[in-house]
């Protein structure tokens, strides 16, 4: 989590309007969105029954960002060429397996925002990211926080990333990895979120025409040295 407090910057949106957006995160933006994250590595200890088990550092960036990645035609997201100072100081490769993004997408006392719908989005490891997995998930007001099993969001990130090298090592994973609960016939409970699904993701037992699907419980303890995460 590398936690940009401030957005300062210029963006052409597709009425080509140039508008500025300056955010900032207050500390209590940052106090749910770390409480939700420290919920994370939780998670990932109980879904795996321990296999898997998560060490993280966090780390506030001082300097605003000032950049953001054009994605869609009407998206934008702090991709790591946005962050590159802060992934080279920080998170440069071979340090960390998993990096995420804190950003100050929306000032919701004005009501702007960034264009762009989602709350997260995330990459596999490659050299763009260090060879890291990358996932940058936005500020979003408290019950949003509240209304999640408590580090569901970063979880499901980081699962479209962890997939990814599950992936490129031979492992069969459902069709749209962590994006995939409903197409596999799972509902979001009011008190879980979709750790079930992700509990089967996580256990390689996704019934997938006919046969399983996901990160085997033997594979974790597989993977070179644990799964070091940069929260930073």
């Amino acid at each position: 989590m590398l936690i940009y407090q401030e957005l300062d910057l210029r963006l052409t949106t597709t009425n080509l309007r140039d508008r500025r957006f300056h955010h900032y995160l207050s500390a209590d933006a940052v106090a749910d969105a770390v409480d939700s994250f420290r919920g994370f590595p939780i998670l990932v200890h109980e879904l795996t029954s321990g296999a898997a088990m998560i060490e993280y550092e966090i780390e506030t960036i001082v300097r605003p960002l000032t950049s953001l990645t054009q994605r869609h035609k009407n998206e934008f997201w702090p991709s790591p060429d946005d962050t590159r100072v802060e992934l080279n100081q920080c998170a440069p490769a071979g340090r960390h397996d998993s990096v995420f993004v804190l950003w100050p997408k929306h000032n919701f006392e004005n009501k702007t925002s960034v264009p762009g719908g989602t709350w997260g989005l995330a990459l596999g490891a490659s050299s763009w990211t260090h060879g890291a997995s990358y996932a940058a998930v936005a500020n979003a007001p408290r019950p949003a926080w509240r209304s999640e099993t408590r580090g569901e969001v970063w979880l499901h990130e980081w699962l479209h990333g962890v997939c990814h090298f599950f992936a490129e090592r031979g492992f069969a994973m459902p069709q749209r990895d962590a994006d995939g609960a409903e197409l596999h016939g799972y509902q979001r409970s009011p008190t879980g979120g979709w750790t079930d699904y992700y509990r089967d993701l996580m256990r390689g037992m996704v019934l997938e025409n006919g046969r399983r699907a996901g990160i085997p419980i033997h594979a974790w303890s597989e993977s070179s040295g644990g799964l070091r995460v940069a929260a930073r």
